[in-house]
């Protein structure tokens, strides 16, 4: 059996920050900027509280088969709420999607290099 690439994305909105929350947030807020985020297993946080106040964490998890990508949400789910948590920052309407990396359609790029690899 072959180990499936999950990718997690949790998304939520801030709730009831307070200013010195909100200042330590907007001072870190580089570290967080959407055009460098990426999927780790630990979990990317992004947000651009400036504008609005959501946020969204990339995760990227494995699995031996398809239902594990339940598990693997559970898990990614549970990290934000802990990250969240334990920073003392209030959150309200966590959503989660989840693709597997197995069942996604390759682009023209990958089924190419794909075939020559075959050859």
């Amino acid at each position: 059996m072959s180990t499936r690439t999950f990718r997690i994305t949790v998304r939520g909105s801030f709730d009831g920050l307070t200013d010195e929350q909100r200042g330590e947030l907007l001072a870190v807020a580089p570290e967080h900027d959407m055009l460098r985020a990426g999927f780790t297993p630990e979990g990317d946080l992004t947000y651009d509280l400036a504008a609005r106040p959501f946020f969204t964490f990339r995760f990227l998890d494995a699995g031996e088969a398809e239902e594990d990508i339940l598990d693997a949400t559970a898990r990614a789910e549970l990290a934000a709420e802990s990250w969240l948590t334990e920073r003392g920052y209030g959150f309200k309407r966590l959503t989660s999607q989840a693709q597997d990396l197995s069942l996604a359609p390759q682009s023209k790029r990958q089924r190419q290099a794909a075939a020559r690899g075959n050859a």
